[in-house]
């Protein structure tokens, strides 16, 4: 019984599951780029009000959200907690795009092990090459006189 079951694990995988397999590669790549450019965005909102609160008076108040709650804080106080939520926020970045790099490279990987191509790679190949072969003819404008 148990040889059976190693050679049902050791069948090679259906295309069916190989594609499924790649888009969900692909689906977790798609989202380490999505986070990274909402935390980015993020960071460049901590920037925006970090630079507009130094050139204010270190007493004066101010209001910060924390957990869903507006909470009336000073200057002085709100600067070195805004300061440290984008480095960490800039920590996470790296982290992230250090995790896509892997996934991309693990991809790749997957691509040549199971001689996956994606339709139209083919045709930009081929249209890259028409295109250098007939440089010598592109951006010619011709006027039509009628």
């Amino acid at each position: 019984m148990a040889a059976s079951n190693t050679s049902k694990t050791q069948k090679p995988k259906s295309q069916e599951q190989v594609i499924s397999q790649f888009n969900e590669m692909r689906q977790q790549q798609r989202s380490f780029v999505s986070k990274i450019s909402e935390i980015e965005m993020d960071i460049k909102e901590h920037e925006l009000v970090l630079e507009t609160l130094r050139e204010v008076d270190d007493g004066r108040k101010c209001y910060r959200m924390v957990g869903g709650v507006l909470v009336e804080r000073t200057v002085k106080d709100v600067l070195p907690a805004l300061t440290n939520n984008k480095e960490q926020m800039s920590k996470l970045v790296e982290t992230l795009t250090k995790q896509l790099e892997s996934k991309g490279s693990e991809i790749n990987k997957f691509r040549e092990e199971h001689n996956l191509k994606i339709q139209g790679e083919e045709k930009k190949d081929l249209s890259e090459k028409e295109k250098d072969s007939k440089s010598g003819t592109s951006g010619v404008l011709v006027a039509n006189n009628s």
